[in-house]
């Protein structure tokens, strides 16, 4: 009888182990899935990181930087992870923001010719990061490789840059690269614009009309086959969308203008011309985390810096 009360007392408690060891098991599962679905839904609402890979954005951001990217600034975008993926043709939604996209902000986004350069494409997977130069609405120039918007009064992205750009244009042009990489959006021979001198160029505002010529068939037809996903093509000084003779055209998006802080480095709207709304992803924030790229040597005096 003890012996058979001793083994019943024994199978209590090593249930009682088990049970205790079990409790606690699922308590970690449903702590760790917790923390994993709380991070998730931050990473697609709230915050993300992002690695700057080039130099273009010095002296401000420098390659090997980890950055957080604030999404609540201009709100959240909703979207098929799945279909992007795969490259399918997507829609994206936005949620409300806390705030609106500003002249020199530094934002990253979707780069909008991943493929080639005369389609607007969307891949998930290539962002680039720039300073927002001209918003929706403005008419932007260059003059003398200086940036400007008619109407405001205030310096745009990075002055001492753009003025070095323009001194080694007039006195050193031998130092920069080849001289077809100084011609600019849309590279058109009438139209003639270079880093130098470009625009006037007007930035489309969403609902804004314009008319139709072959300067703005030339500086928007990227746009106006995104938007419309049909072809515009010029036959015999009529402009034809899809099948429809068109005499205007409103636009449907917001636009912007980005250029990267080291101007003379930058592939930035000066190139490829301008960002759609839909491929902002947010607002940089600050240094997170800072590696030296060929040594993996941490910079930990960037640590925590503000952008700017």
């Amino acid at each position: 009888m003890n012996r058979k009360r001793l083994m019943r007392m024994k199978g209590v408690k090593w249930k009682r182990i088990v049970d205790r060891v079990l409790d606690k098991g699922l308590t970690l599962f449903c702590w760790a899935g917790g923390l994993f679905l709380l991070w998730s839904v931050m990473q697609v609402f709230c915050f993300t990181s992002f690695k700057i890979p080039s130099d273009s954005m010095e002296p401000g951001l420098i390659a090997g930087d980890f950055i957080i990217v604030n999404k609540l600034s201009y709100g959240a975008r909703l979207f098929n992870v799945l279909d992007a993926i795969d490259k399918k043709e997507i829609k994206i939604r936005r949620l409300p923001g806390i705030g609106e996209v500003e002249r020199n902000d530094v934002v990253v986004f979707n780069f909008p010719y991943p493929a080639r350069w005369d389609s607007i494409g969307f891949d998930v997977m290539k962002y680039y990061v720039k300073r927002c130069i001209a918003l929706p609405g403005d008419t932007f120039e260059i003059r003398k490789a200086q940036y400007r918007v008619r109407g405001v009064d205030m310096p745009l992205g990075k002055t001492t840059s753009q003025q070095e750009l323009y001194r080694r244009l007039v006195s050193d042009r031998e130092s920069l690269p080849l001289e077809s990489i100084l011609k600019g959006y849309p590279y058109d021979s009438i139209i003639g614009w270079d880093i130098q001198e470009f625009g006037p160029m007007y930035i489309p505002k969403q609902g804004a009309e314009i008319m139709m010529n072959r300067t703005n068939a030339v500086l928007y037809k990227n746009l106006i086959e995104w938007e419309q996903k049909q072809k515009l093509i010029c036959r015999e000084g009529a402009f034809f969308l899809g099948d429809k003779e068109i005499n205007t055209y409103r636009f449907c998006r917001n636009y912007y203008f980005m250029a990267g802080d080291k101007t003379v480095n930058s592939q930035d709207s000066r190139y490829w011309g301008l960002l759609p709304e839909e491929f902002i992803v947010g607002k940089a924030s600050f240094v997170w985390k800072s590696k030296e790229p060929d040594t993996s040597r941490m910079r930990w005096n960037r640590i925590g810096k503000r952008i700017e």
